[in-house]
């Protein structure tokens, strides 16, 4: 078996994600062969050396999992909350035994499609900004309505910490009658809230944001809020495509 990096152990052996992995190991809190070792990316072989956790073995790792989870609007992308909000760990209690956790985040106030895996590089090659997955949003937005809001939408609008977005491709879905429109948008950056605040430069409120896709994976029609699905092989490659 060839050597792993230790935060790799502890993660698909369901401890912790690989960078809180990281952070237990550099704490001082694991041993390989009977000693502390503090570096993440400590090369071991776990079929013939013995990993602990604080005294206590370090389990067989998982198998590896992906899901596709309708996130609902008002869960948190996190496993836990200090203040006691509803997570999509809540969702997937006594129903997945392995510990999944969010690829990417989706805001509390957005609902849609939310990868959830315990393969840690199928995670990294989905959130590295290099790889540059395409995600798209449908989104419904309110305001009165006229082509200079599209040409802002379009543009580089800059965020709340001074950073200038990447003008991305923005596409009216349907104008509404009653100043509510629908619009795409196609987005390759991540930033926190980033479709909140384009909306807001160009005058608009956004009343609801629904994720759809994330690369070639697409959020399917049948898929309830709050319900989750194992990915197939097929859209396992696709995604790592």
């Amino acid at each position: 078996m060839p050597l792993e990096r230790l935060q790799n152990v502890l993660a698909r052996a369901g401890v912790a994600s690989r960078r809180h992995a990281a952070d237990i190991i550099a704490s001082g809190r694991v041993t390989v062969d009977g000693s502390v070792v503090r570096e993440p990316g400590a090369r071991v072989d776990p079929a013939s050396q013995k990993v602990a956790l604080d005294g206590a073995p370090v389990g067989a790792p998982e198998r590896r999992r992906t899901i596709m989870l309708y996130k609902p609007a008002g869960v948190l992308s996190t496993l836990s909350d200090p203040f006691g909000g509803k997570t999509v760990a809540d969702l997937l209690r006594g129903k997945v035994g392995e510990r999944l956790v969010p690829v990417g985040r989706l805001d509390k106030d957005s609902e849609g499609l939310l990868i959830m895996s315990n393969d840690g590089d199928l995670a990294l090659h989905l959130t590295h900004p290099r790889y540059e997955h395409e995600k798209k949003y449908i989104v419904r937005a309110a305001g009165r309505w006229s082509d200079d809001k599209l040409a802002v939408l379009r543009s580089s609008v800059e965020m709340p910490d001074g950073y200038r977005i990447r003008p991305c491709p923005v596409d009216v879905v349907e104008i509404g009658r009653d100043n509510v429109h629908t619009l795409r948008f196609t987005l390759r950056e991540g930033r926190k809230r980033q479709i909140r605040y384009m909306c807001s430069a160009a005058h608009l409120v956004v009343l609801s944001l629904k994720r759809v896709s994330v690369g070639a994976l697409n959020l399917p029609d049948d898929l309830e809020p709050g319900h989750f699905r194992d990915l197939t092989d097929q859209e396992l490659r696709l995604l790592r495509a």
